[in-house]
C-alpha cells in the first residue's frame, strides 16, 4: 500500500483496488492497477517495482488501455472550497 500511495503522490498511479468475482458480491484476491505511464516499458517497470510483485506474493499481466468513451466531471467551487467528482 505504501508503494501505491507513493505512486499516487507522484502522479504515476491513476486507480487501484480489488476486483469482485462474477456475482459482484465477493472481493477476490485479484486487483486492478491503472498506471499513468508514457510507455508500456515505463508501466512494466512500475509494476515490477511493486513490493508484492517483487516478493512473488502477487503476479501481474500488463496491458495497454485505449480510452475511447466515457466522461469525467470535476466541479470546483472557488469561493466555497467545495469540490465534486462524478
Amino acid at each position: 500500500m505504501a508503494y501505491q500511495a507513493q505512486l499516487e503522490r507522484s502522479g504515476k498511479l491513476a486507480f487501484a483496488g480489488p476486483m469482485s468475482d462474477e456475482t459482484g458480491e465477493h472481493m477476490q484476491g485479484m486487483g486492478l492497477i491503472i498506471y499513468r505511464a508514457d510507455s508500456l516499458e515505463v508501466a512494466r517497470k512500475l509494476a515490477e517495482e511493486d513490493p508484492m510483485h517483487k516478493s512473488g506474493a502477487r503476479s501481474f499481466v500488463l496491458r495497454r488501455w485505449m480510452i475511447n468513451e466515457g466522461s469525467l466531471n470535476l466541479s470546483v467551487g472557488l469561493s466555497t472550497g467545495m469540490s465534486a467528482l462524478s
